[in-house]
């Protein structure tokens, strides 16, 4: 048995057993594994790009032009086989663990919680949007799956098991669409803004579906939920774009993605 039934009155939950709790553990450290690899082959493809520059820049023939020949050899050489391969290293795990540490930390420290429900906290989900931010969306989505398994250890709330998929593997999966703009000017930001609307969208479905009988009085589910969920999302949000708009915070931020992929 890997989850009991709790039965209360007409409400239902379920809870892991040891047994159960154990297996999250096995998933969240597979999961864990699984985005550092994703974040070792991101790094090895920079590195690649990078020695690929160097070496076709000091390339030129006698009149100041680069020789074309000589210049894809360069790539092909330079590039190719660290594409292929895909390597674990201490530092891609110690960044993706530690975002994640972070992030459930920083989930308990509640700026404002609301009177009808959710929470301001300091800046979690974006330490979260982190590991999509520097290696990808791969590696972005793994890791937050791997958070939503986390969460789902420490305080796990289930009453039916689609809701448990919409709100922690895909809810917190949803972080890693950050890693759509890595590689874009002011990729942070608009890679935030996407996690934070991707969670936001799961969150809404499962409000909808799952918790309609706590819509306000004379709100439809759907738009009950809509509300509910981007209150406390938007809010936190629009507190971490202005920290992130700080110039020495942008920086700050840089410096670190550019330590994470040397």
């Amino acid at each position: 048995m890997l989850y009991n039934v709790i039965t209360d009155g007409e409400n239902v939950s379920y809870v892991p057993t040891p047994l159960g709790t154990a297996l999250l553990i096995v998933l969240f450290l597979a999961l864990l594994a699984a985005a550092v690899a994703f974040a070792g082959r991101r790094s090895s493809s920079c590195t690649g790009s990078s020695g690929a520059k160097n070496n076709s820049d000091g390339k030129k023939d006698s009149n100041g032009e680069k020789n074309s020949a000589e210049k894809a050899v360069s790539q092909k050489n330079a590039v190719s086989p660290k594409k292929t391969g895909i390597k674990l290293t201490a530092k891609q795990l110690a960044f993706c663990a530690v975002a994640i540490a972070l992030g459930t930390v920083l989930s308990n420290v509640k700026l404002y919680e609301f009177p009808f429900g959710g929470s301001i906290t300091l800046l979690s989900m974006l330490f979260i949007c982190l590991p999509g931010y520097w290696f990808g969306v791969e590696a972005g989505v793994i890791t937050g799956v791997a958070y939503g398994i986390l969460q789902l250890i420490i305080d796990p709330y289930v009453i039916h098991p689609a809701q448990l998929l919409v709100d922690y593997p895909l809810a917190f999966g949803a972080f890693g669409l950050s890693g759509l703009f890595t590689d874009k000017k002011n990729g942070l930001l608009k890679g935030y803004i996407a996690g934070i609307i991707g969670r936001w969208i799961f969150s809404t479905i499962s409000g909808w579906i799952f918790f309609a009988e706590y819509a306000w009085e004379g709100w439809a589910p759907l738009p009950y939920s809509l509300v509910y969920n981007g209150i406390y999302i938007f809010a936190e949000a629009a507190i971490t774009l202005i920290i992130l708009a700080i110039p020495q915070v942008k920086g700050a931020f840089a410096r670190v993605k550019k330590l994470a992929l040397e």
